[in-house]
């Protein structure tokens, strides 16, 4: 029988988050132990947190959860976040207490700063795959059919698609937010090696 109780370094006014315990316990954690009272420890882990992986990973617990006391951290996080994929988890929780409407306005200034990335970062590959991760923006492109998501994802493939190949594919992101290697490392760096020696001949 599970018991509901986050482990209790999790619960502790003052951590340290390089202590090799509490990541283990935060990263370790099962959803399945989390409820509207102990929530708030995770929130407040978050708000407290300068580490970004923390806060990756905090919003990935808590973004199936509709505890009221979140709808208000939901905003705040998308507000806080400046990475794309990570308001994109936020607004993944957020969606469930506002109306379409309302998301609308947050993608409208959203799509405008995900076009500058194309002129900011031309190979942005990895914020990309986040953001068409099954997790990301097709899981909300499925489970609303909002017109707005759907815009959001094709300007992200579009902006993808734009990438020379040698950037595509490299990896993917399954439905737990967990990152799958499409290609081994050394593979990667052989690719990205080569494209890049091939641009210093072009200069050149």
């Amino acid at each position: 029988m599970m018991i509901n109780k986050l482990p209790e370094i999790l619960t502790k006014e003052k951590y340290n988050e390089k202590d090799i315990e509490f990541r283990n316990a935060l990263f370790n954690l099962d959803k399945n132990i989390i409820t509207d009272n102990n929530a708030e420890f995770l929130t407040t882990i978050y708000q407290s947190t300068k580490h970004l992986d923390i806060r990756n990973k905090i919003l990935k617990l808590l973004y199936d959860f509709n505890f009221s006391a979140l709808k208000e951290f939901f905003l705040s996080s998308y507000k806080k976040e400046r990475y794309l994929d990570m308001k994109i988890y936020a607004l993944r929780g957020l969606s469930q207490f506002i109306e379409e409407k309302e998301i609308i306005l947050l993608l409208k200034k959203f799509n405008q700063s995900l076009a500058k990335r194309q002129q900011t970062t031309p190979y942005n590959y990895q914020e990309y795959e986040l953001l068409r991760g099954k997790n990301a923006l097709p899981f909300l492109v499925h489970k609303y059919n909002y017109k707005c998501f759907k815009e959001t994802l094709e300007q992200v493939n579009i902006q993808y698609d734009a990438m020379p190949d040698a950037f595509k594919d490299h990896y993917t992101v399954d439905e737990t937010g967990e990152i799958v290697m499409l290609k081994s490392h050394s593979e990667t760096k052989r690719i990205m090696d080569k494209f890049w020696e091939n641009e210093k001949k072009n200069l050149g």
